[in-house]
């Protein structure tokens, strides 16, 4: 799975911010898909996050101390 980046033209007619899905080896983006010019700066985004939600997670994945499961008997 590759990060998605975000860029943004610092050309000052352009201003084009877009996101580019791109692995985390592969050298930055240079050069501006719409205006052609090599002005593109890759932004620090916040990403994605990881939310694991319903009682089946914590309960399953982490027994209280002191409780066996029956795999462990």
């Amino acid at each position: 799975m590759c990060p998605i980046y975000e860029y943004n033209c610092e050309n000052s007619r352009c201003k084009h911010i877009f996101e580019h899905l791109q692995g985390i080896t592969e050298a930055k983006l240079q050069k501006c898909p719409k205006c052609k010019k090599n002005t593109l700066v890759r932004l620090i985004g916040a990403g994605i996050g990881l939310i694991f939600k319903g009682p089946g997670f914590f309960c399953n994945d982490y027994p209280k101390k002191g409780d066996i499961s029956n795999d462990a008997k």
